[in-house]
């Protein structure tokens, strides 16, 4: 039997509608992609360990993606309805997602099943997608056309959808709003198929009245969206929600009591106004006061300008380059009536040369050299930020101070993390440094501790010790900091450093210390 010889015009019929198809592919691979990583972001979020996180969240999105494409082989009528309906059913899911996770994490502990579950859900409609649509084009393309251009197009959609979530979506709309656009972009599928493919529809008026009504409901969440989030963000933190915000690379969160504030990124605290002195003095006086010069001085971190302030009140500092990855983070310290009254301006000073950069690609960028090297990171909870811990980073640290330059470096708690502390020290121990470990109760952060570290040709750790305790301040106002405060840092008492031995230094092929910071017991603080 021959096959019937179309003309060129139904052959542009069946070209366009397949082409409808394929849009349709492309706009929702752009849309699981976005799910997925929205989802993960999500779980980071309010369960922490974004390394965990985003490997249950994609892998269990994957699964379900896996079981979806097999169920999908029992649907045999009413193929392009099912279609429509899986968009509908992805649209609902993906527009309320964010905002029923926040608003549960209120209530209960378990909330994490929640997300889960989402993930499963979601992944399991996303599933039944490619194969449908593969199969409703089959009447349009040849199969071997068919299949190859349908993946062709999810996987570009996949493309833009991850560079979208990442430059776009995640730093303008944060994950308040995100979900309602990706909710809204599954609606908006279906309402192509409705319009485009009519004829081949069975219940067309009744999916037509379904997409009314949830387009009905996506306009109410765009409205309902940031209070539910907020009530449920608010459930996180003991004080009123003062300002927060969702950039590319972290949720900022200022909380505020009485008088005195908190700032908060990713759920850790970073500082409250009620102590802040009790690290910001200690992280910067025993080294600037160590130095015989202080011209030039790298702070590495430290967006919020409390470092800076304590840095500038030296006057024969001439150069101080601050380097922080989030523009958000230095705009508010430059901008923010709170901030520029607790950091006292000092990211508007002269001196001073703000860079948003990463700190290891920095480093290993310039080729400065610096009097002082302050290292104010978070701490070493992934991979990442376990590179900015390892030796390679302080080999770098090293190669960038000069002849008779010092370094000091945040250090997590020492009682908390004695492990990931130990590890620290050994760590710049290895690249050349004598080390001088020392601590400080600060109540909004707990017991917490610091490295500062010198050439060993230059100095050994205990001559190190023997002249910083022997240090008195050259008439800088302090509000804790002084000769006494620092003898008391510097001894630790019994049980940390006999466990040295068996601490091996970081590196970023074997990232021992993040190992270690897991091991810790912050569940205690």
């Amino acid at each position: 039997m021959s096959t019937p010889t179309l003309n060129s015009s139904e052959k542009r019929k069946l070209q366009r509608l397949s082409f409808i198809l394929k849009t349709c592919v492309f706009a929702t691979g752009c849309a699981a992609i976005v799910t997925e990583y929205t989802l993960a972001t999500l779980a980071s979020y309010l369960l922490g360990d974004a390394i965990l996180q985003w490997t249950i969240i994609i892998s269990l999105m994957l699964f379900s993606m896996g079981l979806g494409s097999r169920y999908s082989r029992k649907y045999e009528a009413r193929l392009l309805d099912r279609f429509v309906l899986i968009e509908f059913g992805l649209s609902f899911l993906c527009t309320f997602s964010a905002m029923f996770c926040f608003w549960i994490s209120a209530y209960t502990i378990h909330f994490g099943l929640a997300v889960y579950a989402i993930a499963c859900m979601i992944g399991f409609m996303t599933g039944l997608e490619i194969p449908l649509i593969t199969r409703i084009n089959q009447a349009y393309e040849p199969l071997r056309e068919n299949i190859s251009s349908v993946m062709e197009y999810d996987y570009y959609g996949g493309l833009l959808g991850g560079a979208l979530f990442a430059f776009v979506l995640l730093p303008f709309l944060g994950l308040t709003y995100t979900p309602v656009l990706i909710g809204i972009l599954n609606l908006l599928v279906a309402s192509l198929v409705l319009w485009q493919f009519p004829n081949r529809l069975e219940r067309s008026r009744t999916l037509n009245v379904q997409f009314v009504v949830l387009l009905l409901i996506s306009g109410m969440a765009l409205a309902a969206a940031k209070p539910i989030v907020l009530y449920g963000e608010q459930h996180k933190y003991k004080d009123k929600i003062v300002y927060q915000e969702q950039t590319r690379y972290q949720k900022i969160v200022v909380t505020q009591w009485k008088d005195d504030f908190w700032l908060f990124i990713n759920g850790s605290t970073q500082f409250s106004t009620y102590d802040e002195e009790r690290y910001h003095e200690p992280l910067v006086h025993p080294v600037m006061n160590l130095l015989k010069e202080r011209n030039d001085i790298l702070l590495l971190g430290a967006g919020d300008g409390l470092a800076a302030r304590e840095i500038l009140k030296y006057s024969d500092v001439k150069n101080l380059t601050l380097v922080d990855l989030d523009p958000a983070m230095t705009r508010l310290a430059r901008e923010d009536k709170m901030f520029l009254r607790i950091n006292q301006g000092s990211l508007n000073d002269s001196r001073v040369r703000v860079l948003n950069k990463d700190a290891y690609q920095f480093m290993k960028e310039s080729f400065d050299l610096y009097d002082a090297i302050i290292i104010d990171l978070p701490d070493p909870k992934s991979v990442s930020l376990s590179l900015l811990y390892s030796l390679g980073f302080y080999k770098l640290v090293e190669k960038h101070l000069k002849p008779f330059g010092a370094m000091i470096t945040q250090s997590t708690s020492p009682l908390y993390s004695p492990e990931a502390f130990l590890c620290i020290k050994k760590t710049m121990q290895e690249a050349g440094f004598s080390t001088l470990p020392y601590q400080n109760s600060v109540p909004s952060m707990g017991q917490w501790g610091w490295l500062l570290g010198v050439r060993k040709k230059t100095m050994s750790a205990e001559r190190l010790k023997q002249k910083i305790i022997a240090q008195k301040l050259p008439g800088i106002e302090t509000r804790f900091f002084d000769q006494n405060a620092m003898i008391s840092m510097a001894y630790f008492g019994k049980g940390l450093f006999e466990k040295e031995a068996e601490i091996e230094h970081n590196t970023q092929f074997n990232h021992n210390i993040l190992k270690y910071y897991r091991q810790g017991s912050w569940d205690l603080y």
